[in-house]
């Protein structure tokens, strides 16, 4: 059987005690004490899973997230301990918190539709009059939204966080010093790649006490990116910056009418926009890491994935 994206997965691992399917990802743990992720070729847009996968994406985030969270280890411990498979991270079984950390560079995608409507702060942060489309703020700006099981993630202010109790002062404190560390540590390194990371959203865990960075980080699926090189004339002449990020899949789904209100129905992906996706992907891995991606040999993936991950856990 030879597959060409992931969409789901159900396996059985020995010891295994639970397993929880986001969006994208399907996490097994194992003895309470393992997390296996398995980053599948699923899409998401306005929080919604769309019907069709895209080949090489659940390699190409799985990868990108891996180099990340080792190059920013000195910043905050996070999770990863291998990559037994391209598609699949082992990590320390986390508790995460129950808020994704937003932070904002530039004024786009979900803030300058607020901006646009008339608002001058987003979760309580106030937003400078007389911004354009994709201009930088002045500082980068940090705001959360709940972590929806189901359905929209919903934006909420720090003071919201602390009156629900959702975090407590002290962890929310260090969340923002390392959600702010991280975005400098990526701006720089997207800046030595000719690129801007424009926004971008980090998740993290507890484990005995310890704050650690779970799941991705500055990966296409949670970050935006604007090229360098031509940034400042086209921000003048009012036009769209050239992006790597999802922009364009929500782009093509609004003009087919379709922005994740109730009642919508998603519409298919035809092949040979589902081929653009994967290509722009793997654009993306290759411009942000400056390595050449390989594409996995076509074949079983999730025979491989399983072998994969067994052989992991045997040799633990």
């Amino acid at each position: 059987m030879r597959d060409v994206a992931i969409v789901d997965t159900d396996f059985q691992f020995p010891g295994q005690t639970g397993v929880y399917k986001g969006k994208i990802r399907d996490v097994y743990t194992i003895n309470r004490k393992l997390m296996l992720m398995v980053v599948t070729d699923r899409i998401s847009a306005f929080d919604v899973v769309l019907p069709k996968g895209i080949p090489y994406k659940g390699q190409v985030l799985n990868q990108i997230a891996a180099k990340f969270l080792d190059a920013t280890a000195d910043i905050v411990p996070n999770w990863k301990t291998a990559t037994p498979d391209p598609m699949v991270t082992a990590g320390i079984y986390c508790e995460p918190f129950k808020v994704e950390m937003v932070i904002r560079g530039y004024l786009c995608g979900h803030a300058w539709r607020e901006y646009k409507k008339g608002r001058r702060s987003l979760c309580e942060v106030p937003l400078p009059e007389g911004m354009k489309e994709n201009e930088a703020f002045p500082e980068p700006i940090i705001t959360p939204t709940t972590k929806a099981t189901i359905g929209h993630d919903e934006d909420i202010s720090k003071a919201e966080i602390l009156k629900q109790g959702l975090v407590n002062r002290s962890d929310y404190e260090a969340l923002e010093s390392y959600t702010r560390a991280l975005f400098k540590r990526g701006s720089e390194m997207a800046r030595e790649r000719g690129l801007i990371l424009v926004d971008t959203k980090y998740e993290f865990g507890k484990s005995d006490d310890t704050i650690y960075l779970i799941d991705e980080i500055h990966t296409p699926d949670s970050s935006r990116y604007f090229y360098l090189y031509g940034y400042n004339e086209r921000l003048q002449a009012g036009k769209p910056q050239k992006q790597l990020s999802k922009e364009f899949v929500r782009e093509w789904l609004m003009d087919h009418g379709f922005n994740g209100g109730e009642g919508q129905t998603a519409p298919t992906m035809h092949d040979h926009f589902i081929q653009q996706v994967s290509d722009r992907y793997i654009e993306l891995f290759e411009k942000i890491t400056g390595e050449k991606f390989i594409k996995t040999p076509a074949g079983n993936i999730r025979q491989r994935i399983e072998d994969n991950c067994l052989r992991f856990l045997e040799e633990l």
